[in-house]
């Protein structure tokens, strides 16, 4: 049995992954800002065995949806989303920040704690009635996530679902995404 297996749950996350995930994910506190703790995922993506895990379990949740594309967003989504939609043989399309794109866009904003940000992606990216599964590194407030759902809705695609490896809990990210199932493969509440 290879290191971190254990009992499959549905879309391929175990116990033993989640507890390797969080064991890998540096933590910084007080960045970027006084009282904020930073998920580093980089320090999980150096590990190409863990790296690969966390992918694999991610692709194997977007198997059982039947999807036609990835969307990634920016910039670690393209990280996560890019291997996902490789080893399922479907396109991957980013979701960049506004002004990044060269071609027709469609466009969203959404809110920070600071203002405001857009996300675009080309408008001929998804065709009509198109499965999509949006991926990124975290889901924390939810709003670059509803985002890009609302983008790929605008486009006529169908989401069917949203993956993230890391999830904060305590931001309730999840209820930005209400209706839409969401799956994460390592959760953490405001303690952790």
């Amino acid at each position: 049995m290879r290191k971190g297996a254990g009992a499959r749950e549905a879309g391929g996350v175990t116990p033993d992954l989640e507890a390797d995930l969080k064991r890998a994910i540096r933590t910084i506190p007080d960045y970027p800002s006084k009282g904020v703790r930073f998920r580093d995922l980089t320090t999980l993506w150096k590990d190409g065995e863990l790296s690969r895990r966390a992918t694999e379990a991610l692709a194997d949740y977007c198997k059982e949806k039947v999807v036609d594309k990835i969307v990634g967003i920016e910039a670690r989504g393209f990280i996560v989303g890019a291997p996902i939609a490789d080893r399922m043989g479907v396109g991957f399309i980013p979701a960049r920040k506004a002004g990044k794109l060269p071609h027709e866009k469609v466009g969203a904003e959404y809110e920070l704690e600071y203002g405001k940000q857009g996300l675009e992606i080309h408008s001929d990216a998804i065709r009509e009635g198109e499965r999509v599964i949006i991926v990124d590194d975290l889901l924390a407030t939810g709003g670059t996530s509803r985002a890009a759902k609302d983008l790929v809705e605008k486009l006529g695609g169908r989401v069917v679902g949203l993956a993230f490896v890391a999830e904060l809990t305590f931001l309730g990210g999840r209820g930005k995404l209400a209706g839409y199932e969401v799956r994460s493969l390592a959760r953490y509440d405001e303690k952790e």
